[in-house]
């Protein structure tokens, strides 16, 4: 996998690099600052890029900034988003297609084997988030409707399918059988009100409804 990074913090930057170098891929660029990145995304573009959402010169909102630019004009690039916070501001427009990208928490990276599943499902076209990034939009949301039409268990399938989780995976999270998650999701989708049909994902439309909420 070709990848690009971008982090001001020198540890944490230099660290990512030798854990994918080791892991056998391709880190084109490692830089401390978007500019610098979208400089570089321009000349060769990767396959992944990881991005640290505050950079110089305001350690604000940078790394998101960038992370939408690169999906107006590369939209074939998978985005992991890191950050210190969970901060959701612009997570629903990141994510507006429902496709290769992430959001994990710093302390994720830590857990190596986890954070490389992540850039492997994000790269492959999946979208992951990290659970406290989900638990926080569940909290922001659960006034509005219909997401308070959804039952407790409801609620915990629907964080697992935005956590990137297959059905089976669920099922297998929730000690749950496949069938009783199926059984969650077509409850979901009905109280969402996501018809069958029209070309769209149902269950990429179910966690975009409550991201944008």
């Amino acid at each position: 996998m070709h990848v690009m990074i971008a982090e001001d913090a020198a540890l944490l930057r230099e660290g990512v690099r030798a854990l994918l170098a080791d892991e056998g891929h391709q880190v084109l660029a490692a830089v401390p600052d978007a500019d610098q990145l979208l400089a570089r995304m321009a000349v060769e573009q990767p396959e992944l890029a990881i991005i640290d959402v505050r950079m110089p010169p305001t350690h604000t909102d940078e790394g998101i900034r960038a992370a939408l630019e690169i999906r107006r004009r590369w939209p074939q690039v998978g985005i992991i988003v890191l950050s210190q916070y969970v901060e959701t501001e612009f997570t629903g427009r990141l994510m507006a297609d429902g496709r290769a990208v992430g959001y994990l928490l710093k302390d994720r990276v830590m857990g190596v084997a986890e954070f490389l599943d992540a850039l492997d499902r994000v790269q492959r076209g999946g979208v992951v988030l990290d659970p406290e990034v989900v638990r926080k939009l569940f909290r922001e949301t659960s006034h509005t409707d219909p997401l308070s039409r959804l039952t407790a268990r409801e609620h915990q399938v629907l964080e697992q399918m935005a956590n990137g989780r297959t059905n089976a995976g669920i099922a297998g999270t929730l000690y749950i059988s496949a069938s009783a998650v199926e059984k969650h999701s077509n409850a979901i989708f009905d109280k969402l009100e996501l018809p069958a049909g029209g070309g769209y994902s149902r269950r990429v439309l179910a966690v975009l409804r409550y991201l944008s909420s």
